[in-house]
């Protein structure tokens, strides 16, 4: 699979699976023994089973009303990067969070590496100086 087209994918599967909350959904665009890195300075989550563990964890206190992702940046070797903006609520208040994902795919269209930096705010905001958000895709 071309690399732009399992990129293309994996956004479009992510803002559907981010506002529902289907891990199955999310678990199927990596590959088994995959390298998802959440944070900088966090453990690694190696393979599907640790990062479904990560995903039902992170998805538990979230309410989502709104998820977006930029179309993605495809670069050499398999590797794209997107900017998400998720609007949610967490014990009852409202939470904007802001980032980016790095992936790299192998041949199949699968995610073998990922990478976020995100950040969050209190309340719901658009992020400011985006490069993609509001820009016409291809």
């Amino acid at each position: 699979m071309e690399t732009w087209e399992a990129a293309e994918r994996f956004v479009r599967v992510w803002e559907r699976g981010w506002a529902a909350h289907d891990v199955d959904a999310l678990l199927a665009l990596y590959a088994e023994e995959c390298v998802h890195r959440s944070m900088p300075f966090r453990e690694p989550h190696r393979g599907r089973g640790e990062l479904a563990a990560y995903l039902r964890w992170s998805f538990a206190d979230e309410r989502v009303t709104d998820v977006r992702f930029s179309p993605p940046v495809v670069g050499e070797g398999g590797v794209a990067v997107a900017e998400f903006r998720v609007l949610s609520e967490e014990g009852g208040e409202a939470v904007t969070l802001a980032g980016c994902v790095f992936v790299r795919f192998d041949a199949a269209g699968l995610a073998v590496e990922t990478r976020d930096y995100w950040h969050s705010v209190d309340g719901h905001q658009e992020p400011t100086g985006s490069l993609f958000f509001g820009r016409p895709s291809r």
